[in-house]
Order: C-alpha cells, then structure tokens, then sequence
C-alpha cells in the first residue's frame, strides 16, 4: 500500500490510494474523509505490472502535466501508466474535492470489498514506459515531480532525474550524494531551494543537505529495514522509527547557524581542466560566461562567471567518475539562431576523462532563469560513458586472466571537427584521446542511441601519451581530418585520421553500433620538439591554410612550428611539410601546463612558475611582450577566447585553473593584462 497526493483534490479530506494485488495487479482507489463519518472509496483505475519475482510496487506519484502515474516497483523498475482511461477523473476528483458528497449516495463506493467486485468494468492498463531494472533489484523507494522534472530514489546509493519526452520517461542523469550513504529513502524540496537527501548510512538515518555537502543530522536507529517517518520546520525536526517493537522518536529544536560561508568552493580538491561553453544572454545584466572544470575530487561543475559581480556560481554538479578528471572537451557549442536553440540560450556536447579510464558524455543547455540566484539555468543530460575493462567485467573465469592496467588514465580529449558532410553524412562524432598507456584512441558517439565505441587505436608513442589535437585542413584535394599528439619524450606527432573515420562510419553502420577497434596506421611526421613530457598543445590554422603547432615542456620551453598540408591522390595520401620552426628555452622557471596560439604573430603561455606570457611571433624568434603574475598556484590549464567591448575594441580573455579558478583579460592593440575576477578554493 502506498498514499499519493493527486492534483484536484484537497489533500485534508482526499488521497489516492495505490494498492498491490496479486498476479502484479495495482488498484487505484480514491479515499475520502470528512470528521465523524467512515472514510469513502472509489475504484479509479487498474494498471498491471510487469513480471518479476517480486511483483508489486513500492512507490508512485502523479504527474501534473496530462493525466500520468509514475511508480516504481520492488525490482528497481519505473513505470509510466495513463489515467486517462480511468473512470470519471474530473467527476470523481470534483466529487472528493467537495467533501465526498457525491459517493455518499453511492453505496458501491463506501466498502472496500464490493469496489473491488467492481473492478471487471474497469480496463487492465499497461505501462506507457518502462525503465527496467533503473535501480537495481533492491527497489525503487520513493518517486517525486518538482518543477517538471521526476526524481526516483533507490537503495542502490543514487537520486535519478528524470523528464517526461513523447509520454516516455528519459533519464538526464544519475547523482550519488555522498559516499557511503547507499539507502537513499526520500527527497524533500525545501522553500529556500534546497534538497535535502534522506536516507540511511549503516545503522544511521542521516538528513543530507545538496546545497551545503554536508549531513544535517544523523541519528542512530538500527539502520533502514523499520518503518520511519521524518518530519521538519524550520523551529524543529522530528525522527520518529519503531525498533523492537518500540515507537522510538527523536526530536530537537533548530539550532541557529553559527557559521558563515564568506566564498563558497567549487571543488574540494585542485582543478585539473578548466572550458569555456560560451555567453548567455540575460536581461538587465552582461553576457554571462559559462564553464566547466573539472577536479580531482572526481566531480565535474558547469559554472557561471559574471564580469560584474565577480562572483562564480555552480550552475550542475556531475558526479558519475569514480576518479579523478583529467580532461575535458566540448562539440558543437550552439548559441542563439542555431538550431535547436533560443535566442537566449546555449547547448553543447560535453566529454570528460580521467582516472580509471573512465570517458563519460553529456548535453548540456544553458539558458537564462531570472527566478534563479544565477540567473541562469542547465539543464544536463547523461548521454553515455565507457570504461575499457567493462567488457572484462562480464567474463567468466576472471581471477584466472590478467587483467588490462586499471589504472590507465585518459590524459587529454579533443573533439573531431566536422566529420558529417554533405557528401558523407553521418550521425556519429568522433573524440581522441591520449591515454597513459601509451596509446592514442579514437572514439565514435551516437547521441540519438546513447552509445559511446572505441573505434581505431595506435600504441606508436610506447610510453604515457600526454596531449592531443584534432584539426581538419580543407585544401584542394578536399577535407583530412589530422591529429596531433605529444608524450613524455618530448616527441610531437601528426596523424591522418580521415580514411580511420570512414572506414569506422561503414563498420558502425554494418555492425549496428558494434566493431572491433581499427589501427591507426602509421604517423605522417614526428617532431622531437622537447627534451621532456609536452605538458600543453594548441593548433592554430592561419589565413594561408597552414598550421602553426605551439607546444609547452615540463622543461619551461616554448616551441611552435608552421606546417603546410599538401594532399593528393589516394597513392600519393597526405604529407605534411615543416615551413618554419621556432624554439624558446627557458621561456618560464617552472612547467608549461598552458599555451595558445592567439593571432598568426600573437601567442599566450601560462606555468607553474605564476606567471602569464605574451608573446609576439616573428621571423625566427619569439619575443616576450609582456608578462603578468597570477594567483592561482600549481596550473593545470587555461583556456582563451575573444571578446569585443562596447567601443569596439577587441579583447582576449583567458581563465586558469589550478588550486583555484582566475579569469584575465588583455587588450588586443596593448600588452597590458587586466584581472577581470578570480577565486581561490583551498584543498
């Protein structure tokens, strides 16, 4: 038996009743009450639940939007079911909402067993949608609609959201709360725009806060296989459990908060990857910038930076790694008068990776909300994740093979630009990687199907391989889709990946998804550019179609060299050309972990030393322009873009991550560095 509140009826003197039967058979009655009188009731609907062992449900909920049950059931499944053919909703709801006067005069109504008699002129329903198994065989344990989104819990340590698309549920993403609390009971929604977690960690019922991170209360009851009830306000809270056959209850008044959180953190370790999704729009205010950073405490954060306030506010937190991330990449930021986009809103394809070897996929749609503290809102939908030992996973017999390196890492991710075209159009992107184990990967996303592939590989570098670069060079004899990766030796390398891609486009197409990974094939050219591990990378096309390639060293070198494609016929394939190459030692005191190529004769170099280069690129030589400290120690990253003023000037901004976050911009005609914002988190 589970209550649910349903839209139109008061629930002083209405509910809805959902009742299990046998053979998977789920009642839907509605109760009404009014002082002094026996309760009345009405069978409304009879829905069937899919077989199980253990069939019955343990949840539900009804949505507001059109006529829809929700609920989940003890296998962990959620299920859709219509009411619309349910007998006389309006009339019925109407008829409880006014205190039941209406079965009153129908002695049907007022028992339980000869409503049930009933129950033949009422349909068998079926589930509209079924989420099979979402939560594990421990079951679903409560479902709730806030703000039109659906969030189910369950005892298998996770809160998932879910959103209602073609009267089919679609799960955006999954979120773990803290570690350790692996029965998660209830989410309640609080008026000040918390959400507190409820749940049980060993034998502890804990209040979990989403907002702070942290444990409001935790209580000790036995742990979760009792009935419970918790109940708060903001003067006091009350926990009341049966043990031993016992009513047992807690309860205690508010206490005032004593501290006060002077700068909020981002992330409760050191920030390793740090992209810029682009600007939202919103009324009244500048062009808000939205990032996205990730950090070794094994979380990524989508974040928004206003130039006026100064201020960083999380926009998501997304916690599906299980180690840290390392990298990140975006595909196709769409901004206002793409498609698929309003005039005021953002959506991109965001990749990150990390330890474990661990690649997961989102879409992310930034859009302004003035209701919000941000005035900007995400919404954030898991798309698909790969880890390379999940198919040794499913092997029998294990323990008796030895089992690739657990802990290979993905060191850096770039994204294959423009791999659908008129004539070959193709619904997968493509997504490189460099990977600590020597070898450079190449992936396929099929966004519609949600799957992520390893499509082609090369283990060329033999050693820990620590950046990588994919551009594409549109000449004469058409499109090559060209990387470029780095690793520890110092050694750059150049790939031509094009003939890898198509042959993976046919491959998927046959296999439906499925394909054993492609070699790479040989490199096009390789450049020992350093003396030690090439810790940052960036590509630069200029106006003459060439490309200049600026790379930084664990050394503090700076070396940059201009390549020319020239493609031919198929016999002939692609060659790359070294037109020019200048090298710069000693350029910082410490390694450079961040570099970009500006403007053909215009580049930007960060390192560990603090310090942010500019530096002009002439014939032969590099010249340093100007040089600004800033506060953010140990950089791992920065990432630039452009930006134009209201008089017109052109600006380049350029933010930093490390043991912290920082945000400078330079004028483009001077050398001067201005600091537009920054924030420093602790460890």
């Amino acid at each position: 038996l589970s209550w649910a509140p349903r839209p139109g009826l008061t629930p002083d003197t209405a509910a809805s009743l959902l009742a299990s039967g046998p053979d998977g058979e789920m009642f839907w009655l509605d109760v009404a009450h009014r002082p002094g009188q026996a309760p009345w009731v009405r069978l409304m609907g009879r829905y069937l639940l899919p077989p199980c062992k253990q069939r019955w449900h343990t949840c539900a909920a009804f949505l507001p939007q059109g006529r829809l049950l929700v609920c989940g059931d003890r296998r962990g499944s959620l299920l859709l079911f219509t009411c619309s053919s349910s007998s006389g909703w309006t009339a019925e709801s109407t008829g409880i909402a006014n205190g039941a006067t209406d079965l009153v005069s129908e002695d049907s109504s007022s028992k339980l067993p000869s409503c049930l008699s009933q129950k033949g002129a009422l349909s068998l329903e079926t589930p509209l949608s079924v989420l099979f198994g979402l939560h594990g065989k421990m079951g679903v344990t409560s479902v709730t609609c806030q703000r039109g989104y659906i969030y189910s819990t369950g005892r298998d340590g996770v809160y998932r959201q879910l959103r209602l698309q073609d009267q089919q549920l679609e799960v955006l993403r999954k979120h773990r709360p803290c570690k350790g609390l692996q029965w998660i009971e209830e989410l309640r929604f609080t008026p000040d725009g918390d959400m507190l977690v409820l749940g049980f960690h060993a034998d502890n019922f804990v209040v979990w806060s989403s907002r702070t991170g942290e444990n409001l209360h935790c209580i000790p009851c036995g742990g979760g296989h009792r009935s419970w009830s918790y109940c708060s306000s903001p003067s006091s809270d009350a926990f009341a459990f049966i043990k031993s056959g016992d009513v047992m209850l807690y309860s205690g008044q508010a206490d005032p908060c004593e501290q006060q959180v002077l700068l909020a953190s981002l992330h409760g370790r050191e920030i390793n990857c740090v992209r810029r999704l682009g600007a939202v729009e919103v009324s009244g205010h500048t062009p808000l910038n939205v990032l996205v950073t990730g950090s070794e405490d094994t979380t990524v954060c989508v974040l928004v930076l206003s130039e006026c306030s100064r201020v960083a506010v999380p926009l998501a937190h997304l916690s599906d790694h299980i180690s840290s991330v390392r990298a990140l990449a975006l595909a196709g930021p769409m901004g206002p008068g793409d498609e698929g986009c309003s005039d005021k809103s953002l959506s991109a394809l965001l990749f990150s990776a990390g330890g474990r070897a661990q690649i997961e996929c989102y879409r992310l749609l930034c859009a302004q909300d003035p209701a919000s503290d941000s005035t900007v809102a995400c919404q954030v939908i898991h798309l698909a994740s790969h880890r390379l030992d999940e198919h040794w996973e499913q092997k029998k017999n294990r323990h008796k093979l030895v089992k690739m390196d657990p802990e290979t890492r993905y060191m850096s991710l770039s994204v294959v630009p423009r791999t659908s075209t008129k004539q070959l159009p193709t619904p997968w992107k493509f997504l490189a990687a460099a990977c600590s184990d020597g070898s450079v990967r190449v992936f396929g996303l099929l966004e519609a199907a949600r799957k992520l592939v390893l499509v082609a590989e090369s283990f060329h570098h033999q050693r820990c391989v620590l950046k990588v670069e994919a551009f594409l060079h549109a000449g004469a004899g058409g499109q090559r889709h060209l990387l470029c990766s780095a690793a520890t030796d110092g050694s750059v390398t150049f790939w031509d990946i094009t003939s890898p891609i198509a042959d993976a486009v046919d491959a998927l197409q046959q296999e439906e998804g499925e394909m054993q990974p492609l070699a790479l094939g040989a490199p096009l050219l390789t450049i020992m550019a350093h003396s030690c591990g090439v810790n940052s990378l960036h590509i630069h096309e200029t106006p003459e179609g060439q490309h200049l390639v600026a790379s930084g060293s664990d050394d503090g070198s700076i070396h940059v060299c201009l390549l020319e494609v020239a493609t031919g016929r198929a016999a002939a394939g692609t060659c790359l050309q070294v037109l020019e190459r200048v090298s710069r030692p000693c350029a910082h005191a410490a390694h450079v972990t961040g570099i970009r190529v500006l403007r053909p004769d215009l580049l930007l170099s960060a390192s560990v030393d603090q310090r942010l280069t500019l530096w002009r690129r002439g014939p032969g030589e590099l010249v340093p322009l100007s040089t600004t400290f800033f506060h953010v120690p140990d950089l791992a990253e920065l990432d630039c873009w452009e930006g134009v003023e209201a008089g017109g000037q052109l600006q380049y901004y350029c933010v930093l991550c490390g043991q912290g976050l920082e945000m400078l911009c330079s004028t483009a005609p001077s050398t001067r560095h201005s600091p537009l914002m920054g924030q420093v988190c602790n460890r």
